[in-house]
């Protein structure tokens, strides 16, 4: 079984920027009942299937498995709410870990957010100097929520 451990945090100024390039993520979430989430991203030219499983403190179970693009296109437009979840995914290796920053766009626009992913919970990391308040465990940040609760509609 795969393990997500990671810490999610608000970005806050550009300097970052200049660390990476950008990739452009398409993603989108079928609806289940619980705290479990079915995720379809499609990312260059590879779609992906993601299953995760309910959050214990930063962790959580997650299997993600290669898919056709076409079914992954196909599955975005059917199956998954809207809106989509659209971003640029910058990889940044810093050290003995790699942040991934997400610059929103479409209804989430104006959101960055830098994830880093441990090794295991109680793992310490030096932050970056563009790296602001966390917010690993508000619910608003999860991807599946801005489907939802869109950051263009917070006040």
């Amino acid at each position: 079984m795969a393990q997500e451990i990671e810490r999610k945090f608000l970005v806050q100024n550009e300097t970052w920027r200049t660390l990476a390039e950008g990739r452009y993520y398409c993603q989108g979430y079928i609806p289940t009942q619980g705290k479990q989430t079915v995720r379809i991203r499609i990312v260059g030219d590879q779609g992906y299937l993601t299953l995760k499983g309910p959050a214990k403190g930063i962790s959580r179970s997650e299997f993600e498995y290669a898919i056709p693009l076409a079914d992954a296109q196909r599955m975005l437009q059917e199956l998954c709410q809207k809106p989509l979840i659209e971003k640029h995914r910058y990889r940044i290796p810093i050290g003995p870990v790699v942040w991934e920053v997400d610059d929103f766009l479409g209804e989430n626009q104006g959101l960055i957010l830098a994830e880093v992913e441990l090794t295991q919970a109680e793992q310490t990391v030096a932050l970056p100097s563009w790296i602001g308040t966390e917010v690993t465990g508000d619910p608003r940040y999860y991807n599946s929520n801005l489907v939802l609760y869109p950051f263009k509609d917070w006040t």
